[in-house]
C-alpha cells in the first residue's frame, strides 16, 4: 500500500522534476530560439537521463512554452494588483502605463542575475506559431484587461488605427528593451541605465510620450 508520505514524496520530485525542465527550456529557448532546441536537449540540461521527460510532463512544445508563461505571469499579475490598488480610480496615463511596466521591472529585479524570461519572451512574442500564446495569456489577465479599458477612457481621442499602432510601438519597445538589458547583464556589458527600478522610469517616460504624441494627418 502506498502511504501518505509515499505519495507527498512522489509529489515532491515530480514537482522538482518540472521546475527542472521549465528552467533549462527557459534558458535554451531564451538563447538558442523555441525551435531551434529539441526536447531531448531540454531533458539533458534538466539533467532528465529519460529523454521522453518533456513530452511526459508538458506534453508539446507549445505546452511547455505557455507553462513557462504561466509561471512568470502569477507573480506580475500579483504586482499589477498591488499597483492598480495603491492608485485608486486613476486614468492619468503615466500611472497606468507604471502598471504595467514596473510589474514586469520588478520581477526580472527578483529573479536575480542572470535571467532569462525577457529573452524567452522576445522569441516567443516573434515566432508566428507561438505568438498566440502570449497574447491568449495577457488577454487572460484581469489586471491587464483593467488597464486598457481606463487607459482608453484616459488617452486624449486618436484614431483607430493610431491606437493600434502605438499600442504594438509600446508593447514592442518594453519587450525588446527589457530583452536587450537583460542580455547585456548576462554578457556582463555595460547598460544605458542602472537598475530596473530606472530601466522602468525610462520606458514609462517614452511609453507615455507615444501615446500622448500629436498626430500628423497624411493626406
Amino acid at each position: 500500500m502506498v502511504t501518505v508520505a509515499g505519495r507527498t514524496a512522489r509529489a515532491e520530485r515530480v514537482s522538482a522534476t518540472r521546475e527542472q525542465i521549465l528552467t533549462a527550456a527557459e534558458r535554451l529557448f531564451a538563447e538558442h530560439g523555441v525551435y531551434a532546441v529539441s526536447n531531448r536537449q531540454v531533458s539533458e540540461a534538466a539533467g532528465q537521463g529519460n529523454n521522453a521527460a518533456v513530452g511526459y510532463h508538458f506534453g508539446t512544445k507549445a505546452d511547455l512554452a505557455r507553462a513557462i508563461v504561466r509561471k512568470h505571469a502569477e507573480p506580475v499579475e500579483r504586482a499589477r494588483e498591488r499597483m492598480l490598488a495603491e492608485i485608486g480610480d486613476s486614468t492619468d496615463v503615466r500611472d497606468l502605463v507604471a502598471c504595467v511596466i514596473r510589474p514586469s521591472t520588478e520581477h526580472l529585479a527578483a529573479l536575480g542575475n542572470p535571467t532569462w524570461y525577457a529573452r524567452f519572451a522576445a522569441q516567443v512574442l516573434t515566432d508566428p506559431t507561438l505568438r498566440g500564446i502570449m497574447i491568449d495569456e495577457a488577454l487572460n489577465s484581469p489586471t491587464l484587461r483593467e488597464i486598457i479599458d481606463r487607459l482608453n477612457r484616459g488617452l486624449p481621442e486618436l484614431p483607430p488605427e493610431v491606437r493600434t499602432e502605438r499600442s504594438h510601438m509600446a508593447s514592442q519597445l518594453m519587450l525588446h528593451m527589457c530583452a536587450e538589458r537583460e542580455r547585456a547583464l548576462a554578457d556582463g556589458l555595460p547598460t544605458p541605465r542602472s537598475s530596473w527600478h530606472d530601466v522602468a522610469t525610462g520606458l514609462i517616460d517614452a511609453i507615455v510620450g507615444i501615446w500622448l504624441a500629436p498626430v500628423t494627418t497624411t493626406t
